[in-house]
């Protein structure tokens, strides 16, 4: 039987890099739906802080997420507005819209490359960062999308 590690099941698929408040993140390409320009979303009364409301896609209500405030960054505004992009994540017949500041490259890690995340973060119950990717002189944090889009029912979820 073949058992690979966590740092090689990630390492056999591409991510889509994005860029928020000057740091480097990606998602599975996977679980990428679409990139989509940014748009105001009708605001929902009550929603969570990070939920900037919802909008209409081919027909479909698709819920967007405030990126920055999602991971706990800056919520300044852009001088550059127009690099501002909509990745649209699906799961399992779920499709939620996630606010970056910019798209960036695909990604295609070695394994060798990826480690856990500082421990530091543990103490986000709802942290979506797996694992961390050595790259270009610096650090990609790699994002689990159940984790990051709240799409773990609730019976799974850690209280």
């Amino acid at each position: 039987m073949n058992h690979l590690s966590h740092a090689d099941v990630i390492a056999r698929q591409p991510w889509l890099g994005f860029h928020l408040d000057g740091q480097h993140y990606a998602a599975p390409l996977s679980h990428v739906s679409e990139v989509i320009h940014d748009h105001a979303p009708t605001p929902v009364p009550g929603a969570a802080d990070d939920l900037l409301g919802i909008c209409q896609l081919r027909g479909n209500i698709v819920p967007v997420i405030d990126g920055r405030r999602r991971l706990g960054l800056r919520t300044i505004p852009l001088d550059d507005t127009e690099a501002v992009r909509i990745v649209v994540f699906a799961h399992e017949g779920h499709r939620v819209g996630f606010r970056v500041d910019a798209v960036g490259d695909i990604l295609r890690p070695e394994a060798g490359a990826i480690e856990a995340p500082p421990p530091t973060r543990s103490w986000h119950i709802d942290d979506p960062v797996q694992a961390v990717l050595a790259w270009q002189g610096g650090f990609v944090a790699l994002l689990d999308v159940v984790r990051l889009c709240r799409l773990a029912p609730e019976s799974q979820r850690v209280a």
